[in-house]
């Protein structure tokens, strides 16, 4: 491993919340696919024994692996584990547990239980498994790999306590086929497939309102759409259509942590946010960034169930210096400049925009656009119901995410900067401001560099 560079973390467009891969033994500008730097699918997100692990692809040449306590303080561990000529060259994406159980028998100490990844072989058919015995530092590929050969890839596994046994999602032939296990070891394919799908399934209970007495079961798709429904251990029946999970254009391959100690029913998505690299991040030794990590809540509004996306309250750990306005009356050609130092930003406001007016947040040259319905950013539109009331914009160096009425709607951004700008102003009617506070946010990274 070459030694860390003096300006890794801190380079020009490196997002300064917003988790990015290293390079270990290069430093190469705009890396590509499978190359050092670069990052896509989220893989098995778990949490164990306090540590949050995130896994990430590097386009199938292995699986990226970093650590958290807190979900906004990041380390970078060395690359989980490689690919495998054996099933195509690769290590694709997939999901991973702790088999608290050793159900698999895979440790040789029941007080030890295994970490247990499932990836998918590059030639779509194999699906194999890696553990670890000490908490990710290390991996072995189960010897008697594949686990299971069928069509086509990005396991997902989890345990289901009503019927005490293991649950793998599997996507194939643009449906979701559900498989059942004893011990994740031998599996049997349940008939009971979920069409019209496509790529990386993420699956999950989540509480109604907050109550763990009440919940649905969320089936997530690759590009963040998401459906409601039962499941009894062996077939999901799903009770809506495929509902928008985040209006963004950056926003695919979604993952989640979940069974968190201590926090019954909670659950965090992050996303990969594809973008062309080059354009957002040009000359950059990486390529890619993934979402902040934000609480996912079921509750239901008007008569329906939605999820609400939330940015995980731990972002209070990079809180720094705050500034606040009260009731800001704004017409045509009067914006109000926003002064705060830094690049990253976390603004809270509350706003009434009547019919025929239109607010404006301008972001160092993005425009965050709400009026009476609807919420806009870099072009993309999303509606509330009821209009948007409250509003929590995060900004980091090349990323933009807008969450609306707690979370009712959000949309997922990279952007690439164009000035030092921020303001709020009417572009057109009049809108009032009732408040609103910008919070300078500290970089992630300091203190780094940090790696194992």
């Amino acid at each position: 491993m070459a030694p860390a560079r003096a300006d890794l973390y801190r380079e020009t467009f490196r997002p300064q919340f917003h988790f990015t891969a290293r390079q270990w033994t290069v430093h190469k500008p705009n890396p590509g696919q499978r190359e050092e730097g670069w990052i896509n699918d989220l893989n098995g997100l778990v949490h164990h024994d306090g540590e949050y692990h995130l896994f990430a692809q590097r386009w199938a040449r292995c699986w990226l692996h970093a650590i958290s306590t807190d979900l906004v303080h990041w380390t970078e561990l060395q690359p989980a584990f490689w690919d495998d000529d054996r099933f195509g060259t690769g290590v694709q994406s997939g999901g991973a547990v702790i088999d608290h159980r050793n159900t698999s028998g895979l440790s040789p100490d029941p007080k030890t239980p295994p970490m247990v990844a499932f990836w998918s072989g590059f030639d779509n058919f194999n699906t194999c498994i890696s553990y670890s015995l000490d908490k990710g530092r290390t991996w072995t590929k189960y010897a008697k790999n594949p686990i299971l050969r069928h069509p086509e890839r990005d396991p997902k596994v989890l345990w289901h306590e009503p019927t005490r046994q293991w649950v793998m999602v599997l996507y194939g032939g643009g449906a979701y086929l559900f498989f059942t296990s004893p011990n994740l070891l031998d599996w049997t394919e349940q008939k009971d497939p979920i069409p019209h799908c496509y790529e990386c399934p993420d699956f999950f209970p989540l509480p109604i309102d907050g109550d763990l007495n009440r919940q649905k079961w969320v089936l997530v798709r690759g590009d963040g759409k998401y459906s409601l429904g039962e499941f009894d251990g062996r077939r999901f029946v799903e009770e809506t259509g495929q509902l928008v999970g985040d209006y963004g254009p950056n926003f695919y391959a979604t993952m989640s942590w979940g069974e968190i100690a201590g926090q019954p029913g909670r659950r965090i998505q992050a996303a990969w946010m594809r973008c062309d690299g080059r354009q957002i991040y040009p000359d950059m030794p990486f390529n890619q960034q993934i979402s902040f990590p934000c609480d996912l809540t079921l509750r239901e509004t008007n008569g329906t169930l939605r999820i609400f996306r939330t940015p995980v309250p731990e972002i209070e750990k990079l809180h720094g210096k705050k500034h606040a306005w009260k009731n800001l009356a704004l017409t045509p050609g009067a914006p109000k400049p926003l002064d705060a130092a830094g690049d990253l930003y976390r603004i809270l406001a509350e706003v009434e925009v009547p019919k025929d007016a239109e607010l404006v947040f301008r972001i160092r040259g993005t425009p965050v656009a709400v009026d009476e319905k609807t919420l806009a950013c870099n072009c993309q539109p999303a509606s509330a119901s009821g209009g948007v009331r409250k509003l929590e914009i995060l900004v980091d160096r090349t990323s933009i995410e807008v969450f609306a009425n707690d979370g009712e709607i959000s949309i997922t951004t990279c952007f690439t900067p164009t000035d030092a700008d921020l303001a709020v102003e009417c572009a057109k009617g009049s809108a009032t401001v009732r408040s609103i506070e910008v919070i300078e946010l500290e970089s992630m990274w300091k203190g780094q560099p940090r790696s194992e």
